[in-house]
């Protein structure tokens, strides 16, 4: 079989199944594992990723309001690699490139591919993504085994924090301007032991006003810019323009801000959730969290002070 996967978190559910050998293209984001990297690239961003956070935002709203995906495929390439099937999702404009930019694509082919559309809005749907992409491709012994582990994985953080005190935790998945985190992530702080401030399970991420921010009077606040490291997160913190009333938050008073590598364990829908999950029980009860985490995935975020909004 022949796929390309338009969805970096369906490449690395490929590369877990052993179906790596199968994946002829990629997006310009898939990253992980490091081999992805080496498959031909048929999608690239319409917009300047490089650019300041508030910049990326302007031309992204700019796309949506155009009705157009923030990423482009390039047909010629696609079609040369035949593949057999193809993976993309119909979730966010901003995460991937958009059916009807697929369709569009595809209504050239002499033979059209199978297509295989992801919605993950939740942990469950991800698992379920997971045990459908194994029934699609022949590898469904497989795809049940890794999506039972992960659930097993978050399972015992819940269990372990489910008697815990919980603090009020807000996930800001943009800083200029502030976006509170959506869709799993909230269940995530949940599962973790922590009530989710400014975001609803299930949900889209939503545009925040900083007074949002300092009303919700957060105990706990992690840093996840969507498709950021964990080094460009903090280097976005310690640049940003922050509200007066920043400084008296009391996650900010009690140095309870952090930073973690939101691209590979909180932005994309795949197996790597599992492990967020257990980022977000060390950033909330670290002295309680028991599971190792890797390297670079999380980092005190702090600033003696900052630029007014």
């Amino acid at each position: 079989m022949r796929i390309c996967s338009l969805l970096p978190a369906a490449t690395e559910m490929l590369f877990a199944l052993g179906l790596g050998d199968d994946v002829v293209g990629v997006t310009h984001e898939c990253d992980f594992p490091a081999e992805a990297a080496n498959r031909l690239v048929v999608v690239r961003p319409r917009i300047n990723v490089r650019a300041p956070a508030s910049e990326i935002d302007r031309q992204v709203r700019e796309c949506v309001e155009r009705g157009e995906s923030v990423y482009a495929i390039d047909g010629e390439r696609l079609r040369a690699l035949a593949p057999d099937l193809i993976i993309t999702q119909e979730l966010c404009q901003v995460c991937a490139a958009s059916p009807d930019d697929l369709a569009a694509v595809l209504a050239r082919f002499e033979k059209s591919p199978r297509v295989l559309l992801l919605s993950p809005r939740r942990l469950a749907d991800v698992w379920h993504d997971i045990r459908m992409l194994g029934e699609v491709t022949g590898r469904r012994a497989v795809a049940e085994d890794l999506a039972s582990r992960l659930e097993d994985r978050v399972r015992a953080v819940e269990l372990r924090m489910r008697q815990e005190p919980r603090p009020r935790v807000l996930c800001l998945e943009w800083l200029d301007p502030p976006y509170s985190a959506g869709h799993w992530v909230p269940e995530m702080v949940e599962v973790a032991g922590g009530i989710p401030m400014l975001g609803s399970a299930g949900e889209p991420a939503v545009r925040l006003e900083w007074k949002d921010v300092i009303e919700s009077r957060p105990e706990v606040i992690v840093l996840m810019p969507c498709g950021y490291n964990l080094e460009k997160t903090l280097a976005e913190y310690a640049q940003a323009k922050l509200p007066e009333g920043w400084w008296d938050l009391p996650a900010v008073r009690n140095r309870r801000v952090s930073a973690v590598d939101a691209n590979s364990y909180f932005s994309r829908s795949g197996p790597r959730l599992a492990a967020g999950v257990e980022i977000l029980a060390h950033a909330l009860h670290p002295d309680l969290a028991t599971d190792p985490i890797p390297p670079g995935a999380l980092a005190p975020a702090e600033r003696a002070g900052g630029v007014k909004a």
